[in-house]
């Protein structure tokens, strides 16, 4: 039969997060981890999504979780919500598990990954997993921790988490669009380098000739790479999650137009 592959756990675990590494949170987790599978490989895919944004903790998860081999457990908590009643859910893509809160962070991989498999944690299953003291404020110590490691090691099978549960269909993988057609989204994220990273996907842009993107007032270039603008430059580049991104030549894009997350973006054609 065909359909997802199934998960086999290969004993890693990716923590995303919006903790920051002041504080001993992220460690607290990695140390609930390991005292149920101390053999676990834990990899820190960021700790630094902006606190109380799911979404874009969803868009980086999306683009990096085919980087692993299958078998991994994602684990990203960011979750404004913690201590309601808001569900916990474990996502199946392409042989991988992910845990996340229900607040939208697993749209982005849905939206990526036709025919994902999701379940909804069932509360009575934390006693059969022997967790027993949760808090009301740090869930991903007290669930998602305990819960990847039982994933992980492989003593529990996701689909034994609780029921299924059908997540809406956000849109289909991103096609080309119509020749003449400007292309319309935002800016998702800002990164390190001051790098302005959209939600456009490169294959939107696929026969658009020699496109101009427009921001903030401005129109500008597409470059295959950063060398290829002068010191200074202003420009778009297909980046390597393949997204529209604005970038400045040895700058920062952000800062120079003064615009950041959930600024408009377009893209032109030529001509």
């Amino acid at each position: 039969m065909g359909g997802m592959p199934a998960f086999v756990p290969s004993g890693l675990i990716t923590l995303t997060t919006d903790f920051g590494l002041e504080d001993p949170f992220v460690g607290v987790m990695k140390g609930s981890i390991l005292a149920r599978f101390a053999a676990a490989r834990i990899v820190d895919l960021t700790h630094a999504v902006p606190a109380q944004r799911p979404l874009e903790a969803g868009f980086w998860l999306s683009r990096s979780f085919g980087y692993f081999p299958a078998g991994t457990v994602h684990v990203a908590v960011v979750d404004p919500g913690v201590g309601t009643a808001r569900a916990i859910l474990c996502a199946l893509a392409n042989g991988h598990a992910l845990l996340a809160p229900d607040n939208g962070l697993l749209a982005p991989v849905v939206a990526r990954c036709p025919g994902v498999q999701t379940v909804e944690l069932a509360p009575e299953r934390l006693s059969r997993l022997g967790i027993h003291r949760v808090s009301a404020t740090f869930h991903g110590r007290d669930i998602f921790a305990p819960v990847a490691a039982e994933l992980a090691c492989g003593r529990c099978a996701p689909l034994e988490l609780g029921q299924a549960r059908i997540l809406p269909h956000p849109a289909g993988p991103p096609t080309a669009e119509a020749p003449g057609r400007t292309v319309h989204g935002s800016v998702v994220t800002v990164d390190h380098f001051g790098n302005l990273i959209t939600d456009i996907d490169a294959r939107r842009l696929e026969g658009l000739g020699t496109p101009r993107v427009g921001i903030a007032g401005r129109l500008l270039a597409v470059r295959h790479t950063y060398a290829e603008a002068s010191a200074g430059e202003l420009m778009a580049v297909i980046n390597s999650f393949d997204v529209l991104e604005i970038a400045e030549r040895d700058g920062s894009a952000a800062i120079s137009l003064g615009v950041g997350r959930g600024a408009p973006v377009t893209v032109e054609p030529s001509g």
